[in-house]
């Protein structure tokens, strides 16, 4: 019987954002295509409030790198 093989999930790093009320919708949509262009991240979770505001959570993966030597 050959032991059961582990799975290593990706770990990510996260970033909380805090959009206020007054924020358009084009705007926030600007800032986060930036984050995700320049920055590599990605969206994990949005929360919009009854009083307007957004939470943004984003994500990136972290790449651990292997020494060759």
């Amino acid at each position: 019987m050959t032991p059961p093989k582990t799975v290593r999930q990706p770990e990510y790093e996260y970033q909380s954002l805090r959009m206020p009320r007054g924020t358009t919708r084009n705007a926030a949509r600007q800032l986060l295509t930036e984050h995700a262009e320049y920055g590599h991240w990605e969206l994990d979770r949005l929360r919009l409030f009854p009083d307007g505001s957004r939470t943004v959570r984003l994500k990136r993966r972290i790449i651990r790198q292997v020494r060759s030597w």
